[in-house]
């Protein structure tokens, strides 16, 4: 049998303790690189899971799934029951910008709370801080959302939040910092974006650039196509 270092002395070899290390060490970065948010490319996302207007607002020219030539026909590949309830779990993470950690914590609080289960995940996700910037018009994309607050210029009942994932609650007003790069920055978003209508469950005012939480939404104001129910399913074996 050839020891792990041919030629060496039982005293210059590693010693168990090294590789140890070297395993943990393994261990933590795949962890570290499977959690992780997903800042990759975005058009290939959309390509393989349809539009997912929170994650980005291009379009590809490309009409097949990543993988394939971008604009040959031919019948794809029918996915199996788990396939497309892993699609469907991939929808919500990539549009609302989650790690696996942060989505499954979400579902455990939509099964612990009264009601429809799908119904309250998303009302849970769209309270999100991030998420209403993105609804109000501030940003063109919940990432860019993300680092509108993460940047300071949001504030939530006077007090400046610098947390995306903030869950915010009924009654809370959501206004932007009393600070001219903050305002003049988020007038030009709300100008290119083109918002011209607010959801039912927000009061916006337009003039103070504040919007007050009236209600939770309903399942018309979310504008990403997908079955919440199979997200549900997904996850009902954890």
């Amino acid at each position: 049998m050839i020891p792990p270092f041919a030629g060496s002395s039982p005293v210059t070899r590693p010693s168990l303790k090294f590789y140890t290390s070297v395993f943990i060490k393994i261990i933590y970065n795949l962890k570290f690189i499977c959690m992780s948010r997903y800042r990759g490319p975005k058009l290939r996302i959309s390509r393989r899971l349809g539009v997912l207007p929170g994650l980005t607002t291009k379009r590809s020219n490309k009409i097949n799934r990543p993988g394939k030539d971008g604009n040959a026909g031919g019948d794809s590949k029918k996915l199996s029951e788990y396939g497309v309830r892993l699609e469907e779990k991939q929808k919500l993470k990539f549009n609302y910008g989650l790690t696996e950690n942060q989505l499954f914590r979400y579902v455990k609080e939509a099964r612990r709370r009264k009601g429809v289960t799908g119904l309250i995940l998303l009302q849970l996700l769209e309270m999100r801080l991030d998420t209403l910037c993105y609804t109000l018009g501030f940003a063109k994309s919940i990432p860019q959302a993300r680092q509108l607050v993460n940047h300071g210029h949001i504030t939530v009942n006077k007090k400046t939040v610098s947390i995306p994932s903030f869950q915010c609650r009924l009654n809370d007003v959501i206004s932007v910092k009393e600070k001219s790069t903050s305002k003049n920055l988020i007038e030009n978003n709300i100008k290119n974006n083109q918002v011209t209508t607010t959801p039912d469950h927000l009061k916006f005012d337009s003039s103070k650039l504040e919007a007050t939480i009236v209600d939770y939404c309903d399942r018309d104001d979310v504008g990403l196509q997908l079955d919440e129910l199979l997200v549900i399913e997904y996850y009902s074996r954890r």
